[in-house]
């Protein structure tokens, strides 16, 4: 009976509250914090702001008579991310939309504009939502502790970070370890402008990503298995299928026939799975069926598991002319194993890789392999990286060529 009090019910399944809202000018006004808390009540679990905010909209299209009186607490939480997930787009759209980014379509700066609006965003260098990030520092997330080709490629990374006049951050994680995690980690602690990966799975969702907001580079491997817009990352690589194909078109072209593979394991979504791939249109292109039993699965790219792998086949009885091995680091376990098991290389079997790295050139035989372009990897990353910080320019990608290092492990037949 007090016209100074609005009632209303706000129902979920099951569940029916009465609360009271104070009225103002004949008007609903509502603190958004304390209807965030309302709704939360309803769910057993936590809802994501865009359903709250959909359900703030929503009441107020019902009564007519709802205005936002926003609190600055409310205010000050309001992320870039949060209007990334209200829009249904990246965070780096967002960004890009906020900034005029000429890439951004006029419909989606549209919608992000007056998401800001309804939201009450305030895109500015004074809210405290935005990151204040370290404009010297640059993080570097090594994934696969005692990895002989990434601590080849590193230098290479820093030296020319450092000559951009930035800061190298140096992160190692275990090979199985969650990178994007521990980059999202040190992103925030470090107050990161950027990030390059080096090594990583292959299949990120644009999910997974949304919880870096700075610009990021993938060195030397791609996002071939996932979901990711190619605008909202960069990567810079080789193709890892096309020099695989081109390993084993090398043996090949020497006559050989019965060609084996050393993995770490098949369908892996990663750099295993796609050299598998060229090994097998090289023998299909070659008119070869493929031979199971030359398929060796090492279950990693442990030298120890490539060597005991590669030993039980052996014993086992398969036979074999050549051996085409996805990494360096694996081929050199693979030649003793083949010296133990009396196999001369190349006389009795000749092998490949690709990486080139430089343990690589001191086995006997030297070992021939496809050589990564290290140097230019590292090099184009940081540039890559680089525009997207100071140009805001969208990801790109980029693909570089193996060279054939000639060493003495193949032979003609």
């Amino acid at each position: 009976t007090d016209e100074r009090f609005d009632f209303r019910y706000i129902f979920y399944p099951s569940k029916a509250k009465l609360y009271t809202l104070h009225k103002r000018n004949n008007k609903t006004m509502y603190n958004m914090s304390f209807i965030d808390k309302i709704i939360s009540s309803f769910f057993e679990k936590p809802i994501d702001k865009r359903l709250k905010h959909d359900i703030f909209k929503l009441s107020g299209n019902v009564s007519g008579n709802v205005t936002g009186s926003v609190s600055d607490e409310e205010n000050s939480s309001m992320t870039i991310k949060d209007i990334a997930e209200y829009c249904g787009v990246s965070v780096s759209t967002v960004s890009r939309a906020l900034n005029n980014h000429p890439d951004v379509s006029k419909a989606v700066r549209a919608r992000v504009m007056e998401a800001v609006k309804e939201l009450h965003f305030v895109p500015n260098n004074t809210a405290r939502d935005l990151v204040k990030v370290n404009p010297d520092a640059v993080g570097l997330i090594i994934r696969g502790v005692g990895n002989l080709f990434f601590a080849e490629l590193l230098p290479h990374i820093e030296a020319t970070v450092s000559r951009a006049g930035y800061t190298p951050v140096l992160h190692q994680i275990r090979s199985g370890d969650d990178e994007l995690r521990a980059a999202a980690s040190l992103a925030r602690s470090k107050k990161l402008a950027g990030i390059i990966f080096l090594g990583g799975r292959y299949d990120y969702s644009e999910y997974e990503v949304m919880s870096l907001e700075v610009p990021f580079v993938c060195c030397s491997y791609t996002n071939g298995f996932g979901e990711l817009d190619d605008e909202m990352f960069s990567s810079v690589s080789v193709d890892d299928e096309a020099e695989a194909y081109k390993a084993v078109k090398y043996l090949l072209d020497r006559g050989h026939r019965k060609i084996a593979v050393l993995l770490d394991k098949r369908g892996d979504r990663s750099v295993s799975e796609l050299r598998y791939r060229g090994y097998q249109r090289a023998l299909g292109e070659a008119g070869i069926e493929e031979d199971e039993a030359l398929v060796l699965s090492a279950g990693s790219y442990d030298p120890e598991d490539a060597y005991r792998t590669l030993t039980s086949a052996i014993k086992a009885g398969a036979q074999f002319t050549a051996l085409f091995v996805i990494c360096d680091s694996m081929a050199i376990a693979a030649m003793k194993a083949l010296h133990q098991c009396g196999r001369r290389v190349p006389d009795d079997c000749s092998v490949i890789a690709i990486d080139g790295i430089g343990l690589s050139s001191y086995t006997v035989p030297t070992l021939t392999t496809l050589i990564q372009p290290k140097k230019e990897l590292g090099e184009t990353s940081v540039r890559v990286l680089l525009d997207m910080i100071d140009s805001q320019k969208p990801g790109s990608h980029i693909t570089l060529q193996t060279s054939v290092r000639e060493g003495g492990s193949v032979a003609e037949i």
